[in-house]
């Protein structure tokens, strides 16, 4: 890195006539960046995706000083870009999300799922494209209605973690109040005073029932156990067909038999699995063994 900032502070001069003001991202560049993205993330970046990767990273090459977007991906693969690398993950991955995002999901889950339970097992769930943490909030939110003094456990993950801090801090804009029935948000949401005024919180005893991983979904996943529900939700929409199916593939056995795997409306596992069967809009179950 030292070597590459030395290099631009010599070349500052001859490279600004090159370049007036903000850097652009050539066609190669991005390319690179895409391929990086895919590889790390499973992530494919279509060529309308440009814009956005170079407006996310602008601020990170004025930050290092550099003057391309070349030299910053020169420096995200070497040996000492490995934390900036991970900012840059961060920065590229999507990252959107509302609370109790398609309530119908929530709907079968309280009406169908819940009392079916196992009688006597810990109820889990795992959220396995978390992002901020609305939606394992609102699966517990759920959970700590109908499942009160009964055991349960959520799990919650994402690849990026910068997010997943975010998740576990559980603070939000008072704008995201409407997502939330009231009933639950009397009795879980705190409203921001002081420095906080304008969020609100999730209360204490409700955060400390959801656990918080990094994850990346490309990857095998350690050791958890087996989840009565899986959410993998508005992630796929990103991945195409070989990463979907490879995904897919490694959270099934984590799946109990019998247990529920929810996707987003806009998703499908058509093509993916035969090893879960649709039951209702974007929700499929494991056959029981």
């Amino acid at each position: 890195m030292a070597e590459i900032l030395e290099h631009q502070k010599a070349t500052r001069n001859s490279v600004t006539s090159t370049l007036p003001g903000a850097a652009v991202l050539q066609d190669q560049e991005f390319a690179k960046f895409s391929e990086l993205i895919y590889r790390i993330a499973g992530i494919s970046m279509a060529a309308s995706k440009k814009p956005l990767v170079s407006s996310r990273l602008a601020k990170r090459l004025k930050h290092h000083e550099l003057n391309s977007y070349g030299d910053y991906f020169r420096y995200i693969t070497s040996p000492q870009g490995k934390d900036e690398l991970q900012i840059t993950v961060d920065m590229l991955t999507t990252n959107e999300t509302h609370f109790f995002r398609e309530p119908k999901h929530f709907d079968f889950l309280r009406q169908r799922i819940i009392p079916e339970r196992r009688p006597g097992a810990a109820f889990r769930v795992w959220s396995a494209a978390c992002s901020s943490g609305e939606e394992p909030y609102s699966i517990a939110m759920v959970l700590n209605e109908l499942l009160s003094g009964q055991p349960w456990e959520i799990l919650a993950s994402d690849i990026s973690t910068r997010i997943v801090d975010k998740a576990r801090n559980g603070i939000y804009p008072m704008e995201r109040l409407p997502e939330i029935p009231k009933p639950y948000l009397n009795r879980h949401c705190l409203r921001g005073v002081g420095e906080y005024e304008g969020t609100l919180l999730i209360e204490r005893s409700l955060r400390e029932r959801v656990r918080f991983m990094l994850h990346n979904l490309t990857e095998l996943p350690p050791k958890l156990g087996e989840f009565d529900v899986i959410f993998l939700r508005n992630v796929m929409i990103y991945f195409d067909q070989d990463t979907k199916q490879k995904v897919v593939a490694r959270l099934l056995p984590l799946l109990r038999p019998g247990g529920y795997f929810f996707v987003g409306h806009s998703e499908s596992l058509n093509g993916v699995t035969d090893a879960v069967k649709p039951i209702a809009p974007a929700i499929y179950k494991k056959p029981e063994q």
